[in-house]
């Protein structure tokens, strides 16, 4: 496989041991002592080109700080929430947005190409959220993972529920609108319809790319139903059947934390029209706001 350019998307043993300058004997070494990023997935060692090039990044040794080596843009990416989006406008913290689903989040982070990223990827278990993923994704990095609120999310319908929609099993032959691959949505949607009976759906192609865009097929009646929050049902005046509580992290860049945008941002949601405004959304409970889940090395 190789990415955009000549660059393949993931290395041999030979490979990196040619790009790192060492013997591939100081690979096998590398792996065995699970100090280098590796996947074994076809039954050989594949290393992914970009994590490779992370860890050499954060490894650097000098007398500063090494992460301030590593200039990143002022964005954040990951999964779209209404009630995020809203704070980085209101806090002036001048901080871009690149919203296109938890996965891709996660992969700007380790290309270097954001400060933080939302993310909301259930684990193996039904109540482990995001951590696996971040530990996976990220092995070893100095990353902290906060939590931003839990949000409920469920299922998008249309005013009235005219069809009766009250579980997964009631969208068996429907129209649901999905969402793109990576999408924690996405990643719900699939565990859900391929529960213990399998749940057959027509899904709308081309998928979703946000939730907005999940209520507005709904609202267009292109759709008979999609995986949302309540926040975005209420907002587009929809029907909503919640199926379970989530937790939204922010996966953030350590060093991003003590800067200005991060810092105007985390400030924000201190205050009362935060609060505020998470309450007329519907759907979040901040009681958990803040907690760090993960706090890399």
């Amino acid at each position: 496989m190789r990415r955009r350019g000549s660059d393949p998307l993931f290395l041999t043993t030979r490979e990196v041991a040619a790009l790192l300058r060492i013997k591939e004997r100081k690979v096998y070494d590398l792996v065995a002592d699970k100090a280098i990023p590796v996947s074994r997935a076809t039954g050989k060692l594949l290393f992914p080109r970009d994590m490779i090039d992370a860890w050499v990044r954060r490894h650097v040794v000098y007398r500063g700080n090494s992460e301030a080596l590593v200039p990143r843009p002022v964005v954040f990416a990951g999964s779209h929430d209404p009630l995020l989006d809203w704070a980085l406008r209101e806090s002036g913290s001048e901080i871009a947005t690149f919203f296109d689903g938890s996965r891709d989040g996660l992969d700007r982070l380790v290309a270097g190409r954001a400060i933080g990223a939302g993310i909301h990827l259930i684990g193996e278990e039904d109540e482990d959220w995001n951590i696996g993923h971040v530990q996976q994704r990220l092995p070893g990095a100095p990353v902290v993972v906060m939590e931003w609120a839990r949000r409920r999310q469920g299922l998008v319908l249309p005013s009235g529920n005219p069809l009766g929609i009250q579980r997964v099993a009631d969208l068996a032959g429907r129209r649901v609108a999905g969402r793109q691959e990576g999408a924690g949505a996405r990643v719900l949607l699939d565990r859900w319809l391929s529960g213990d009976d399998g749940v057959e759906v027509e899904r709308l192609d081309p998928p979703a790319r946000s939730e907005a865009d999940v209520a507005v097929a709904v609202l267009d009646g292109k759709a008979d139903a999609g995986v949302a929050i309540e926040g975005v049902a209420r907002q587009y005046r929809l029907d909503f059947v919640p199926l379970v509580e989530e937790r939204y992290d922010l996966v953030l860049w350590r060093q991003a934390i003590f800067e200005p945008p991060i810092q105007a941002l985390l400030a924000f949601a201190q205050t009362a029209a935060f609060a505020t405004r998470a309450r007329e959304l519907g759907g979040y409970d901040l009681s958990g706001h803040g907690r760090v889940h993960h706090n890399g090395p």
